[in-house]
């Protein structure tokens, strides 16, 4: 199992929804807002309409932890709660993705 990289991916892909989606509970998030905004970053895949080069790039843009987690510490000490739960949300939004095996392109 643990000379398995896909299965360790798929294995951190569902801690980091689970622990997410606790965090947008905790933090008292809207659940219909969540639901309606969870599947953004996958409208990035809509620059494959223009190349496959621009699809891939637009995607992993917005599929890397970077920016969330950059985004979430900045909410977390400006006291920013929105950008704080839109981040939790885009981070779970990657979870998911890696759970089930969608990596970077």
């Amino acid at each position: 199992m643990l000379n398995k990289p896909a299965y360790l991916l798929h294995v951190e892909g569902a801690v980091v929804l689970i622990v997410s989606l606790a965090a947008y509970h905790q933090l008292e998030g809207n659940w219909l807002l969540f639901f309606l905004l969870f599947l953004w970053p996958d409208l990035f895949m809509a620059g494959y309409l223009v190349n496959v080069r621009l699809g891939a790039s637009l995607y992993n843009l917005v599929h890397t932890y970077t920016w969330p987690l950059l985004l979430g510490a900045s909410a977390w000490i400006e006291h920013w709660n929105h950008a704080l739960l839109f981040a939790v949300l885009w981070t779970a939004h990657i979870g998911l993705d890696r759970m089930l095996g969608f990596g970077l392109k």
